[in-house]
């Protein structure tokens, strides 16, 4: 017998010794020990599923109750549920605290989610003081179990030298594993350091092909960057009819640059026929998300009748609240002045009226 063949052997946390040909009894406990394993295992599912369905009832402080027991038992997932209700305030008390201790014992049990969020947690120095170093080691351990997530976080820790030693080449390596798996952020973010250029050989080809790869999953930022290649002719041969296309996938998933770009478009008649009614529209879609930009040019058009009646009260609105939204100094100053402008031109009560529908 061998020196490997008397190492004990580890079940559920003990340490058990080998049978040996007159062994029977001790053959028989590790059949005990295998058996109320497997019951606890059935016991700690029944609770995780218990803890489900309440969720799903909106029963929290139930839900709670489940996942607690499951996470007592060994269940894998149930301290990960368990930290979220913390997180959120759902059925127990909002504590950060209470959710990193939740958070760290799934990660411990080797649960992806948990070291994610515990990495976050770090990261953000909510409920653990903060630690970059440490958001790294765990977003590292996510990411060699080939979690995408974590392996396009810790491409960006590498760029950034959070926590880490500043190393692009290691934040390619974790980016493009990222990408290989199909994670849209991660190709978005390959393509566009091979259309620029950035820590890779510069390659349009190679950049539209990663690129179009999240934008045909839906990712919007993609399809934006896409209609912009098309509407510029960069990297591809230029064409409206498609950076049309691109940019309304983009505008319809809520993108409010693409909304704007789309309504340029529109303005313009490129690609498409000239609309005004059509690009005031756009316009607004993406002055209703707080988009300066749009706001202010909507005020534009609100003042001149470009695609909506003329109104200086909506005009003096969309101005006031391009002002408060604006976070360039150029664009609140710009918002500030057509403000000051348009309110030379109106009568006390119609400006009463256009800062009550600012404010609302």
């Amino acid at each position: 017998m061998g020196f490997a063949d008397n190492l004990p052997t580890v079940i559920a946390g003990r340490a058990v010794a080998p049978p040996t040909q007159s062994g029977s009894l001790v053959a028989r406990g590790l059949e005990a020990i295998k058996s109320s394993v497997t019951t606890l295992s059935v016991e700690a599912e029944n609770s995780f599923h218990k803890g489900v369905d309440a969720y799903k009832r909106r029963h929290f402080a139930e839900a709670a109750e489940w996942y607690r027991r499951a996470a007592d038992q060994g269940h894998a997932l149930a301290p990960f549920n368990l930290a979220l209700l913390y997180d959120k305030g759902q059925g127990v008390p909002q504590n950060d605290a209470a959710a990193v201790s939740w958070y760290r014992k799934g990660a411990d049990r080797g649960d992806t989610r948990s070291q994610n969020n515990l990495a976050t947690k770090y990261a953000n120095g909510r409920g653990v003081p903060q630690d970059y170093a440490a958001a790294a080691t765990w977003y590292r351990k996510a990411a060699e179990q080939g979690d995408a997530l974590a392996q396009c976080t810790l491409a960006e820790i590498y760029d950034k030298g959070r926590g880490v030693p500043q190393d692009h080449a290691e934040a390619l390596k974790w980016r493009r594993l990222a990408a290989d798996q199909g994670y849209a952020v991660a190709q978005l973010n390959l393509g566009v350091r091979y259309f620029v250029g950035q820590d890779l050989p510069q390659d349009h080809t190679e950049g539209i092909k990663w690129v179009r790869r999240a934008a045909d999953q839906g990712h919007a930022a993609a399809e934006f960057f896409l209609g912009t290649t098309y509407k510029y002719g960069r990297g591809v041969p230029q064409d409206h009819a498609e950076a049309i296309k691109w940019f309304r996938r983009a505008a319809e998933r809520g993108d409010p640059i693409a909304q704007c770009s789309l309504a340029v478009m529109y303005e313009s008649g490129r690609g498409v026929q000239q609309d005004d009614a059509e690009a005031s529209r756009w316009y607004r879609r993406a002055a209703e998300q707080s988009y300066s930009k749009a706001q202010w040019t909507l005020g534009i058009r609100y003042e001149n009748g470009l695609g909506v009646p003329q109104d200086y009260v909506q005009a003096h609105a969309w101005f006031n609240r391009a002002a408060r939204s604006a976070s360039d100094s150029e664009d609140r100053d710009r918002a500030v002045k057509c403000l000051e402008g348009i309110a030379a031109r109106m009568t006390p009560a119609q400006i009463a009226e256009a800062q009550r529908l600012a404010r609302n």
